[in-house]
């Protein structure tokens, strides 16, 4: 775990209460920080079960299955956002030179926000397969939109089946032609559908402005990514991915339904969405395009 911020350590302590891992290392520029981390979990080995949790440096990714990394930087006072994209991307950078110093096969799961623009330039420097750099895409965004659809329907979130793809942020869109309960039609006035689509899309900025960040939901979804890599479960998840001709889009990554198993993404899944959601979709990533052209390095 690159980055024991709110959502890196709270990640790792998502891992440990479900036993997913038999050794986890915490590295973090504040190394103080990790440690104290790593401590607090120690403690609490005595009522989970046996497993290896210690801070450790770049050197201790030499044999890890993993590579989750949350690291990153906050806005300064009058600085652009492309600034911000520019300073997330050095860094970035920087981690991935440490980390393949000592590891060539496992996988990199990137979580950092703008996610898909991190993932994009991961992949790049690394070099790796894309399949081994994933991000964590719209897994989050699908979830939220899937427990929104439930509460309304009063049906239980598990049951609904439904997706955000493209950009995980203000671009991504709801692919309601293919949402359905069991397959069978959801019930939903067009007045309901923007409504739930919007708290959809903007459920980060209402729980940031609550409580200052998000982190309990995204790490159950980094821990599902993780349980599918781990147990070689071949899952569909919504996650980040390089696109190659995926409707017409290429050399971008975007959140899409993919099948994740223990190589990492082992392929795209192309739904048969309408022309107004394709439409969509292709801003989408011209967006994020825009976005990687403006701050390449």
């Amino acid at each position: 775990m690159i980055g024991v911020g709110a959502v890196g350590s709270t990640t790792a302590y998502t891992l440990l209460l479900r036993a997913r891992m038999d050794e986890l290392v915490l590295i973090d520029a504040n190394q103080e920080k990790a440690i104290g981390d790593a401590l607090d979990m120690n403690h609490g080995l005595p009522f989970l079960g046996k497993a290896k949790v210690w801070a450790g440096s770049y050197e201790d990714c030499n044999d890890a299955d993993i590579i989750v990394i949350t690291a990153g930087v906050s806005q300064r006072p009058g600085e652009s956002r492309i600034d911000l994209l520019k300073r997330n991307v050095s860094i970035y950078q920087s981690i991935t030179d440490e980390v393949l110093k000592h590891n060539k096969d496992g996988i990199l799961l990137i979580a950092s926000n703008p996610v898909d623009i991190m993932s994009y330039f991961t992949w790049k420097k690394s070099r790796w397969p894309c399949r081994r750099v994933i991000g964590s895409g719209t897994l989050l965004d699908s979830a939220r939109f899937r427990y929104l659809i439930g509460d309304k329907l009063g049906i239980d979130s598990r049951s609904i089946h439904a997706h955000i793809v493209g950009e995980h942020g203000d671009s991504e869109l709801p692919l309601w032609s293919l949402a359905n309960i069991a397959g069978t039609e959801i019930l939903l006035t067009d007045q309901e559908k923007e409504e739930i689509f919007a708290n959809t899309r903007d459920a980060a900025y209402k729980i940031i402005e609550a409580k200052g960040a998000t982190y309990y939901a995204i790490a159950l979804a980094l821990d599902r990514i993780c349980t599918a890599i781990l147990k070689n479960e071949a899952a569909v998840l919504n996650v980040s991915t390089l696109l190659t001709d995926y409707h017409g889009i290429s050399d971008v990554y975007l959140g899409v339904p993919c099948v994740v198993d223990s190589t990492g993404v082992r392929e795209t899944l192309a739904l048969q969405m309408e022309s107004n959601e394709e439409l969509l979709l292709q801003k989408s990533a011209e967006k994020l395009k825009g976005l990687i052209r403006s701050i390449s390095m």
